[in-house]
This record gives C-alpha cells, structure tokens and sequence, in this order.
C-alpha cells in the first residue's frame, strides 16, 4: 500500500535525528549513498520500491511518512503490518513515562531502620528499600552508607535487609536470550549498574585468575553472590545456575585467551545490591550480616535517602544508549503508578498498549515489554507515526532523541547537512528500525518510521546463535543504507 502526496500540502519548520540501537551491528564496509544537494530535481528521486528492492533484505519492509504537524499521511508501504519493533518501543515507554509520571520525577531510594535507635545502635534491622530507580550504581550505594554513618548509626542489633517488592521479580527480560548476554538482566524494584556484574580474567601460568565485582569509576568492591568457575571444555562458552540464592557461571577454558572482560546479567538483583551495600556499610565501620529480602514494604525511620536525576535525564540517556533495564523499569513505574500491579512484563507493556489507544489515539501497537527485546512484540508504521504526531506539539519527545547526521559514501557523518534527524534506532538479528522526525533542508517536518524484518531467517538462529549470527552485520547495514535513501527521497519529494 502507498499514498503519495503532493509537497503543496507540506510546508512548515523544525527539527529530527538518527540514533543507533543498543545491539546494532556497523556494516563491514561503508553501504551508504552520497547525501544529494538540496537543489535535486524531483524526477531524479528513486521511486520507493526501487530503494526497497535495491536493498535485497528479504522478509517484510514497512514505513510510513507523515506532515508531523497535521497528521496527513505522505507515503507508506505496508503501513498497517505489524513487525517486530526492537529498541524502536522505547520512543513508546519514554512517552508513557513521561506523560504518566512526569519529566521532573525521581526514583528515591531508602535506608530504613526498624525498632529503636539508642546510642547510634539500631535494635532492629537496616533496610535498603528499593524505589524503582534504574540508574542506582556501587557509588550510590556508597554514598547511603556514608550517609547512614553521618546519620549516627554505628551498630545494627538486626540484620541487613533489602526491599525489591515495588515491581514483579523478573528472571530476564527475554528468556530466548542467550543466559550469558548483559542486555537481559533480572527486572525487580531494585537495580544496581543496570543488573550486571563484571566479570575479568587474566592468565596466570597454566591457570586464570578471574574476579567479579560491582565495579563503578571510584569503587571495585568484589561480590561473593555472583561467582564463576574455569572449566576445561571449548563449548559452551558460559553456562549459569542459581544455587541457593546465587548466580553460578562457568566459563570454557578455551574461549578465554590470554585475558579479557566483560559484563554479564545479574539474575537476583536484591542479593546483589546487598552484596555492595554491605561492603559499603563496612567500610564506614558498620559491620551488618549477608542481606535477606523481603518483598513487605519496610516502615520505620528513614536515615538516608538517594534521588535519581529527573525523568527526562534517564530518558535521553536510556534512548542514546538503548538501555533495556531502564525501559523495563520506568514502564512498569509507569503502570503501577496508574494503579497497575503487573506480575510479569508483558502484563505491564499490556496496560501501556491500553494508554497508547486511549490517550494517544494510536492503533497497531501491541508490544509484549517496554524495551522492545522480545521479537513478540508488533508494532506498525502507521500506529508509530500516529504517536509521534499526536505528541509532536508538545515537543518532550524529540528534544531526548539523540541526533545523528546523515553519511557521506564513505561512511562519514555529514555535519550541518540540509537534512536532520532526531529518531529511535532499534536492531535485533535480522530486524532493524528507525521511527521519529526529520527535518528538511525546508524546515519542513515530518514523522516517520521504518520497519524491516526478515522472520523466516531470525526464526531458524538457535539461542547460541543470537548473540552474532552469521550475515546479521551485513543485513544491519543494507537495512541502515536504505533508511538513509528513503529519508533522502522525502526531502526532496515533500521538502520544498
């Protein structure tokens, strides 16, 4: 389906970008066409279904284009077929979030005493209460536990106690993940360095030393719940258990070279951040035991406290950077805060599918998480771009959209080109999106998405094949260069 429309109908001002997905893939070699001048005659612009077949990415492409000021539909192609949308939902979550909780909300964390404090001795127990907050590091928690100290306490009678029962206790975001890959950590109401531990091994003789820690840019404390072994094996490289609350990994012997790091998920994420917290505690002179959880919502004195940044700081940097745990995170906020008590993911991205019809007025949005991981989820061009031009005049999405300039033939970004684009990227294997603004060399503004997906062949990868599949590199890049000549051809078709 396509419906062109003529430029007299597009004519007005303002601005866009082009981000990149957290799990994408640079091509092997530059695959981008030469940004044309703006002065291009029209009946040298390469029809849509040129530029798509030109592509040869097989499966499904789907896009939409539409005037972002009035709503009028300019070009599309398979406009109403749901594909899978990748990281491209969280321009959806940032929404939900913002409109639900507000772009100057922040997450707070707690310090909670129970019982009596006496002398600076607590006769209770010390809980570190989860609020949700998806940015909470090592240096955070080391600043509670100062703060503890200045606060007077010096003893705890009880025990170290960590509340994570705001939001359900997800095992990974999305199970047909590879166990070891970092961008599908555990989801509960409390995160620590987005729920991964770094994991580092050196050679030492015939034998690896290895460590895992909270690490952070100050601090390098070592965790005791996260543990891995060395085993003699060339396959597979990692596998994982739970073992009685604690993360076991074992790693093949042959995979590790002479050394080398890296971050893996953290499937108890509560333990973990008592873990640190601990050693934080410690080192201000408060010795407390291993943390317990608890899923009951403490009550008590509170002696310190730990704000996030504001909503829309995590937003740009969770839409910059693709950060799945912090879309996980704000949307499930967002659902509680509406009066929701999700017990799983797909619960949670249900109600905001619900909000995006009410509110929004948008259809053919049916996501199954918040961070679009899931291959699941569905979304078509027509009911992104529906979205992003019912939100457009309150202009809070497209400032947290990271911009990026269009390519020259030989890969360079081209700086103060005529056209600018302030979109969401979204990239799984063998899936690549791109939904949000671009402006032409006219100012003329217009919303758009782009969708791609070739099913059949993401659908014969085994799980060990998903973290680098063969010919993923190749179809990210095809499918990056033909967002580029379809952005190209709506400048100069409806820009002038």
């Amino acid at each position: 389906m396509s419906y062109p429309v003529s430029r007299r109908f597009f004519l007005s001002a303002t601005a866009a970008t082009l981000a990149s997905g957290a799990f994408a893939d640079a091509p092997d070699g530059s695959l981008r066409p030469r940004l044309r001048g703006e002065g291009i005659a029209k009946k040298a612009v390469a029809g849509p279904e040129v530029i798509v077949a030109n592509a040869k990415l097989g499966g499904q492409v789907c896009y939409s284009v539409a005037d972002a000021k009035t709503g009028l539909r300019l070009e599309g192609m398979n406009p109403q077929t749901g594909t899978p949308p990748a990281s491209t939902a969280k321009a959806i979550t940032a929404l939900y979030a913002l409109k639900v909780l507000g772009s100057a909300h922040r997450f707070e964390t707690q310090v909670v005493v129970t019982g009596a404090v006496t002398d600076g001795i607590v006769s209770g127990d010390l809980v570190l209460s989860g609020g949700g907050d998806p940015s909470l590091d090592t240096n955070a928690l080391a600043t509670l536990a100062a703060n503890v100290k200045a606060a007077g306490i010096r003893e705890v009678h009880g025990g170290l106690v960590i509340y994570d029962g705001g939001f359900p206790h997800v095992r990974t975001i999305d199970p047909d993940q590879p166990a070891h890959l970092g961008y599908s950590p555990a989801v509960s109401g409390i995160a620590l360095n987005y729920n991964r531990v770094h994991f580092e091994w050196k050679r030492e003789g015939a034998n690896y030393a290895v460590t895992m820690d909270a690490r952070s840019d100050k601090y390098r404390p070592d965790v005791v719940m996260a543990q891995m072994r060395v085993e003699d094996r060339t396959a597979p490289v990692y596998t994982y258990a739970e073992s009685g609350g604690r993360d076991d990994w074992t790693v093949a012997r042959g995979a590790l070279g002479t050394g080398g790091a890296r971050w893996l998920p953290v499937r108890n994420p509560a333990l973990y951040a008592g873990d640190v917290f601990r050693t934080m505690l410690r080192s201000q002179g408060i010795d407390v035991p291993a943390a317990k959880v608890t899923m009951a919502r403490p009550s008590g004195q509170v002696v310190a406290r730990q704000f996030s940044d504001e909503l829309h700081v995590l937003l740009k940097d969770m839409l910059k950077y693709s950060t799945n745990l912090t879309a996980e995170m704000v949307g499930l906020a967002a659902t509680v805060k509406r009066g929701g008590t999700p017990q799983t993911l797909k619960e949670s991205a249900s109600a905001m599918n619900d909000w995006v019809r009410a509110d929004l007025g948008a259809q053919g949005i049916e996501l199954v998480d918040h961070s679009g991981l899931s291959e699941d989820s569905r979304v078509t061009a027509d009911g992104m771009v529906g979205a992003l031009v019912k939100v457009y005049g309150d202009n809070e999405l497209r400032p947290l959209l990271k911009e990026i300039p269009l390519r020259d033939a030989k890969g360079r970004p081209i700086k103060s080109g005529p056209i600018t684009v302030h979109a969401k990227t979204g990239t799984l294997n063998f899936v690549s999106g791109l939904a949000g603004y671009m402006t032409a060399h006219d100012g003329t503004v217009m919303a758009f998405s782009i969708f791609a997906a070739d099913e059949d062949r993401r659908a014969k990868l085994t799980r060990a094949q998903r973290e680098s599949p063969e010919g993923a590199r190749w179809y990210n890049g095809r499918a990056k260069n033909m967002q580029q000549e379809l952005i190209e051809r709506w400048a100069a078709q409806y820009g002038s």
